[in-house]
C-alpha cells in the first residue's frame, strides 16, 4: 500500500465506518427475519435501512474528499519533481492521478469493508447456527486466494499497461515539441507510425488485462454463488424436516450473502483500481526536491567550488565517476570532451538540479545541499543547451524574475536587439510557447541575454551558448560573455576553440570522468 499523506487517518474513519456498516447489516438481517415470519416491520429494520444509507453516503463524501485531497498533492509532487521526461510528468499528472480515484475511493473503502462485515456475520452466525457458521467460515477464504491468484496475473498486466501508457505519452510530447524539425528533415511520416505502433500496442495491452479483469470477476462470482449454496440447501433440507425454525434459517439465509458480498466487491474493484495504484506508486517514486529543515544563505559574489569524489548515476547507468574538481573564486575553467561524457551532468549538479548519488559539492566550504536553493539559484546566471522560452513578451522572457533587469542593454551585449528591431512590436512581441515564432539561434540568444541581464551573479555556467549561432553572432555573444566573466567564478561547457579560449583552465571530461589540462 503507497505511503499516501494522511492514510492513517483515513483508514481509522474507513474501519469506523465499517463497523457501523456492519452493525447496521446484523440490525437489518434480524428486521428482515422477523417481518419475512410474520412478525411486522421492526424498529431495527427501518434504523438499519437508514443507517446504511446514510453509512454509503458517509463513504462517498469522505473517500470524495481525501481522493481530491491526495490527486492535489501528489500533482503538486509532480510538478515539483526533478524528472527531466516531461512527457512522462504530463502522462502522471492528467492520467495517472485521475485513475487514483478507483483505488482511492472504490478499492480502499471496500478493502476495510470486506475486513470487518464478514467478521461479525460469522460471530452472529455462531450464535445461531454452528453448522452453516462453520460452512461460512471455511468458505469464506477461497474468495481472497482466488482473487490474490488472479491479482498477481492482473498486477504484471497492469504494469505493463501503464508502462506503455507513460512511454507513449512521453513520446507523443517529444514529437509535438520537435514536430517543426521533423517536418524540415521529412521525418514526420514515420515518427507518425511510430506513434501509432505505440498507441496500437498499448491498445492490445488494454484488451489483455481487460481479459483477465473479466475471467476473475467470473471465478469470484462462481466461487461466492457455490459457496452461499452450500449453505442455502442443508438449511432447506433441515427446514423441512423440522430440525430448524423458519426465523432462524430466514437469518441465516440473510446473513450469509452478506458474509461474501464485500469480498466480491473488494475484488471486483480490485482491477478497476489495479491501474490506479500502479499509477500511485510511480508518482510517490519521482524524484521531488525536499524541504531542507534548516538552510543557509550564503554571501553574494564569486563563489570557490570543490567537488569531492562526485558520482551521478541514471537508472544504474553512470554518468559521473567520482569527479574531484576544485574552481577557485573568480577562476574560469573550460569543461571539454564528446558528447555524453557528462558535462551537462555536472552543471546541473553545480545547479542543484540533480543530487550527486555518492559525493558532495563545496560552496565556499559549505555542503551545497545546506544553502537555500532559491538564494543559491538567484545568484547563477545560466545558459543551457536549449535555452526554455514562456508564452509571453520577448523582454519578460529575458527578465524572467528580475524586475530589475536592463532587458536593452541585456539584449544589446547578446546581439538580439537587431532581432527585436525587426519584430511588430519590439521587445513587447509575443513569444509562443517554447519560443515558437523564434529561431534556433534567436532563442539561444534570448538565454544567453537572460544570463547577461543578471549583473549581480557571482556564477557563471554556460553550456555550449554558441553552438546555434553563425560565425559572425558568434564573435558579437562572445564579446559580451567577456564582459560578463570579470569578477565571477565561470564553468563553461565548450566545443568550439573560441570558448575555450575565455577560460584560464581546461578540464577535460570522458566517460564521466576527469582529465585536468592547461589553457595556452
Amino acid at each position: 500500500m503507497p505511503a499516501l499523506p494522511g492514510l492513517r487517518r483515513y483508514l481509522a474513519v474507513l474501519t469506523l465506518l465499517a463497523v457501523a456498516s456492519a452493525l447496521a447489516v446484523l440490525l437489518q438481517a434480524e428486521g428482515l427475519a422477523t417481518l419475512l415470519t410474520g412478525g411486522g416491520v421492526s424498529l431495527f429494520l427501518i434504523l438499519a435501512i437508514a443507517s446504511r444509507v446514510a453509512l454509503s453516503l458517509g463513504h462517498s463524501v469522505l473517500s470524495g474528499r481525501y481522493a481530491a485531497e491526495v490527486k492535489a498533492s501528489l500533482r503538486r509532487r509532480l510538478l515539483g519533481s526533478r524528472a527531466d521526461r516531461a512527457g512522462v510528468v504530463a502522462t502522471q499528472v492528467t492520467r495517472g492521478v485521475d485513475a487514483a480515484d478507483s483505488y482511492l475511493t472504490g478499492y480502499l473503502p471496500s478493502l476495510v469493508v470486506s475486513a470487518v462485515v464478514p467478521v461479525a456475520v460469522i460471530v452472529r452466525l455462531f450464535t445461531t447456527d454452528l453448522t452453516s457458521a462453520l460452512v461460512v467460515t471455511f468458505t469464506l477464504p477461497l474468495i481472497p486466494v482466488f482473487a490474490i491468484l488472479v491479482g498477481k496475473h492482473t498486477a504484471a498486466r497492469t504494469a505493463r499497461q501503464w508502462g506503455l501508457l507513460t512511454k507513449l505519452g512521453g513520446h507523443f510530447l517529444d514529437v509535438v515539441r520537435g514536430l517543426g524539425t521533423l517536418k524540415v528533415f521529412g521525418r514526420a511520416e514515420a515518427q507518425a507510425r511510430t506513434v501509432r505502433a505505440m498507441a496500437d500496442a498499448h491498445a492490445d495491452a488494454t484488451l489483455r488485462t481487460l481479459r483477465v479483469a473479466f475471467l476473475s470477476a467470473l471465478v469470484l462470482e462462481l466461487v461466492a454463488t457455490l459457496s452461499v449454496a452450500l449453505v442455502a440447501v442443508p438449511i432447506g433440507f433441515r427446514l423441512l424436516a423440522g430440525g430448524l425454525d423458519a426465523r432462524t434459517a430466514l437469518l441465516i439465509l440473510v446473513l450469509a450473502p452478506e458474509a461474501y458480498l464485500p469480498l466480491r466487491a473488494a475484488g471486483a474493484k480490485f482491477h478497476a483500481a489495479a491501474e490506479g495504484l500502479t499509477a500511485l506508486n510511480e508518482a510517490l517514486s519521482v524524484p521531488v526536491v525536499s524541504p531542507r529543515a534548516a538552510t543557509l544563505t550564503r554571501r553574494r559574489g564569486a563563489p570557490s567550488l570543490v567537488l569531492d569524489r562526485v558520482s551521478v548515476c541514471y537508472d544504474g547507468v553512470p554518468a559521473l565517476s567520482e569527479v574531484d574538481l576544485t574552481v577557485p573564486a573568480g577562476s574560469r575553467i573550460a569543461l571539454v570532451g564528446p558528447s555524453g561524457s557528462g558535462k551537462s551532468t555536472l552543471l546541473a549538479v553545480l545547479l542543484g538540479f540533480v543530487p550527486p548519488t555518492s559525493g558532495r559539492v563545496l560552496v565556499d566550504g559549505v555542503d551545497l545541499r545546506s544553502l537555500d536553493p532559491e538564494s543559491w539559484l538567484a545568484d547563477i546566471a545560466w545558459v543551457p543547451q536549449r535555452p526554455t522560452l514562456f508564452r509571453g513578451s520577448l523582454a519578460s522572457n529575458i527578465a524572467l524574475g528580475l524586475p530589475s533587469a536592463d532587458v536593452a542593454s541585456a539584449a544589446r551585449a547578446a546581439a538580439l536587439d537587431s532581432v527585436a528591431a525587426g519584430l511588430p512590436q519590439g521587445f513587447d512581441t509575443p513569444v509562443g510557447e517554447l519560443g515558437e515564432g523564434l529561431s534556433a539561434g534567436q532563442r539561444q540568444r534570448v538565454g544567453l541575454a537572460r544570463a547577461l541581464a543578471r549583473t549581480s551573479a557571482g556564477l557563471v555556467l554556460l553550456d555550449e551558448p554558441t553552438a546555434r549561432l553563425d560565425s559572425r553572432t558568434e564573435a558579437a555573444v562572445l564579446s559580451a560573455t567577456r564582459r560578463l566573466l570579470p569578477d565571477r567564478t565561470a564553468v563553461l561547457v565548450a566545443h568550439r576553440p573560441a570558448m575555450v579560449s575565455l577560460a584560464d583552465r581546461v578540464v577535460e571530461l570522458r566517460d564521466g570522468r576527469v582529465r585536468t589540462g592547461v589553457a595556452a
